[in-house]
């Protein structure tokens, strides 16, 4: 029996590579000053949708929530096997909080239809809050298993899949459609096709052509420029290179849930630790050296 998998990927500022430029001075995050990334939960996420297709037959849609430069996110699924690709970009939906982002993503997903699964990375590297799955799944009324290691069976319209509980595992059975997130420490994910990479490289969405001739013809008018865009998007749809890109208005999305206005979330305090003690202290593994170190992380105020 076919499966339809729908996966939500998002991009990323890549965290194990931050440098000196990484915050601005007010103590905000310079993701301009950072590589973005697939989120790495996420690819995890796509892994397990793909091996079900594998073995089952059906389709993997991936959609992906961002501004246009989250087109480089749907290719890399692309390049591992997904179906089809979804970009949702608007910028009535920056500085959506997880409350925000979950209501949007569960207006795309109930707009695609029909799927068994909703895949989602456990979290984002960039917030680790693991709190958009199960609000998505509370909005389109789906049960939800979290943390999930491995996917046991699929037979009929139920799943078993084992999900990790921190000391151990446990067993879950439960009826399609489901929403799981994923844990990184699954199933090893498949390396790029190369066929795929020839093929899809040049994949794009139409926010994506209108940027890269704005900045290949800087001078001409914004109606050239739109033109030039929708002649390059003809040529990539009658390839089948073209992204599919929606924005709220296609989703039928409620502004007042989208955005800033949205997101009841606000950050109280940014602070910017800066490290001013140098050199390295030896502890020794006596009593009297963890009484010394245990005195010194109180004064620190580490501990206590």
């Amino acid at each position: 029996m076919p499966y339809d998998s729908i996966v939500c990927v998002k991009q990323v500022p890549d965290t194990a590579n931050i440098t000196g430029e990484a915050m601005k001075p007010d103590g905000t995050v310079n993701r301009a000053a950072l590589p973005a990334i697939i989120n790495p939960d996420d690819l995890h996420a796509l892994e397990v949708a793909l091996q079900i297709r594998d073995s089952h037959g059906g389709t993997v849609t991936v959609i992906s929530m961002g501004p246009p430069k989250a087109g480089e996110v749907l290719r890399e699924c692309l390049y591992r096997g997904a179906d089809r690709a979804i970009l949702l970009t608007d910028r009535r939906a920056a500085a959506s909080d997880t409350l925000a982002t979950s209501y949007i993503l569960s207006r795309a997903i109930r707009k695609i239809g029909r799927y068994d699964f909703v895949f989602c990375g456990r979290q984002a590297i960039d917030g680790d809050t693991a709190q958009v799955g199960p609000q998505t799944a509370e909005k389109l009324g789906l049960p939800q298993v979290t943390y999930l290691e491995k996917v046991m069976d699929v037979r009929g319209r139920t799943a078993r899949l084992r999900r990790n509980v921190g000391n151990g595992w446990e067993l879950v059975e439960v009826d399609l459609p489901v929403l799981v997130t994923v844990l990184d420490t699954g199933q090893p994910i498949r390396p790029r096709a190369a066929k795929r990479v020839l093929k899809y490289k040049r994949a794009r969405a139409y926010s994506e052509l209108l940027i890269e001739v704005s900045q290949q013809n800087p001078e001409v008018s914004d109606a050239e420029k739109e033109a030039e865009a929708l002649r390059w998007a003809e040529s990539l749809r009658c390839a089948g290179l073209m992204l599919e890109e929606w924005n709220l208005d296609d989703i039928g999305a409620d502004l007042s849930c989208c955005g800033l206005a949205g997101s009841p979330t606000r950050v109280h305090r940014v602070q910017s630790i800066v490290l001013t003690k140098k050199g390295y202290a030896e502890i020794p593994p006596t009593d009297e050296g963890i009484r010394r170190l245990i005195h010194e992380l109180v004064i620190d105020h580490t501990l206590g």
